[in-house]
């Protein structure tokens, strides 16, 4: 029977867990986790630890002394007597997949003081720090099957039930960023962060009537037009031109961000990948790539003789620019060492191409189709104002000549939420196919 000894110091039970083959490249905030867990106990020369057969309740983690550990024969280890010493672990044989029950028996050869771990409470601990957990799990399984030689197939250790196993759906994991967001205090600063834009607009137009405001529409007259059946100037959510507007806009926005999409991320991979390219064609992309959209204008209504063709390339081109820039920066920014260990394990240069660089590249190519899209919708707003029939930016350039000035708010407002959507749209897009970076980031959230 073991005796238990008095409590041991946190500081010393995290030195013996840190000589701990599973534990021993844990945090310190983990450390103190599981050695708050740990009971410490001794044991006399001679005397059983436990025997095959028992309860696989608790994982020891040696202190001091030593303990013969003898497998049952059926086990099938290629040593079946391991002699355990100081940061030695046994009994783990709860962390099995299909094992409750204790795989060997373990004596105490000297005087033995040991760190005895709840098997369960180990691992409620580890699925609640998904990633350390998982790291531990996979040393525990690499410590069996090399330190005590137990055969793979049986060294198997449980899979975490945590929310961000393997396992886990790209729905999954947004839902679960999304619980994480609205746990955290974002979600609320964002709100205030509306009110007190809201409210500076209303004491700013309607309260103390600043010089500077005075033509500007205050809010309740913005918000009673949006919202009116009849609305003065004839735009509100009741009437159907006002839903025209948006579709065509998005339906512009939809053809120019998908032409700059797939020319665009082509072409910055191709100045990333292909240096003599790069040298080629890069210099005149830079000195194209700063010429404003409006600048283009006239240019565009001579090469597109429909005016739609001209609003969409117009659209286009400032999007083009964007992908194309960040799909070449996230190619050069791939370590070459992982080019020339794929090269050096017989890759071909397409499956270098396909394995690495495509791959390295999606965090900064979805980073540059959310600047994209956005960059869309403003070039889409100034081609409509010049030369458009239907479409949001119309509708603020002709509510200025007419003096329109609350469809002007409205017009504004209704950009800025379509393009928020549009972009969320882009952002499931990048989680759904950057499943990795999305477990990366929701664990970076914790």
């Amino acid at each position: 029977m073991a005796a238990t000894l008095p409590v041991v110091a946190e500081d010393d039970a995290i030195a013996v867990l840190r000589e701990a083959t599973p534990f021993g490249e844990a945090s310190p905030v983990v450390l103190s986790r599981i050695a708050a867990l740990a009971r410490p106990a001794r044991y006399a020369a001679g005397e059983r630890i436990y025997t095959a057969g028992d309860a696989a309740d608790d994982i020891f983690i040696v202190a001091s002394g030593r303990a013969d550990h003898v497998f049952e024969p059926e086990v099938g280890a290629r040593e079946p007597l391991k002699r355990v010493t100081r940061g030695g672990v046994f009994g783990w044989a709860g962390l099995l997949l299909g094992q409750t029950r204790r795989l060997a028996t373990v004596t105490a050869v000297e005087p033995t003081e040991v760190l005895r771990i709840d098997t369960e409470a180990l691992v409620a601990l580890l699925e609640s720090q998904p990633q350390e957990g998982g790291q531990v799990m996979a040393r525990f399984a690499a410590m069996i099957r090399r330190e005590f030689a137990v055969p793979e197939l049986l060294a198997q250790v449980r899979r975490l039930s945590g929310p961000l196993t393997e396992e886990m759906s790209s729905l999954s994991l947004t839902m679960y960023r999304l619980s994480l967001w609205l746990k955290s205090p974002r979600p609320y600063l964002m709100l205030i962060g509306f009110a007190l834009f809201l409210g500076i607009w209303y004491l700013a137009v309607e309260v103390w009537k600043l010089p500077r405001f005075r033509e500007m529409p205050g809010l309740t007259t913005v918000v009673k037009e949006w919202f009116s059946p009849s609305p003065t100037y004839g735009l509100s959510l009741y009437t159907e031109e006002y839903y025209k507007h948006i579709v065509v806009s998005v339906w512009r926005v939809t053809q120019a961000f998908f032409l700059a999409t797939v020319l665009g991320v082509t072409f910055g991979l191709l100045l990333g990948w292909s240096q003599r390219f790069r040298e080629y064609v890069f210099p005149v992309f830079e000195m194209l790539r700063p010429i404003p959209i409006l600048a283009w204008v006239p240019l565009a209504i001579v090469m597109f003789i429909a005016t739609e063709s001209a609003v969409i390339y117009l659209a286009f081109l400032a999007s083009f620019y964007a992908t194309a820039l960040n799909t070449m920066l996230g190619v050069q920014s791939i370590d070459e060492s992982y080019i020339r260990a794929a090269s050096c394990l017989g890759a071909s240069q397409k499956q270098v191409f396909r394995h690495v660089i495509l791959p390295g590249a999606l965090p900064f190519i979805f980073t540059g189709l959310q600047i994209s899209i956005g960059v869309s919708w403003f070039s889409l707003v100034a081609a409509e104002m010049v030369s458009g029939q239907y479409g949001l930016g119309y509708v603020i350039n002709t509510s200025y000549v007419m003096v329109r000035y609350p469809t002007i708010i409205i017009g504004m407002a209704t950009l800025g939420l379509v393009g928020y959507t549009t972009s969320a749209l882009v952002r499931l897009a990048g989680d759904y196919l950057m499943e990795w970076r999305v477990r990366e980031l929701a664990l970076a959230e914790r």
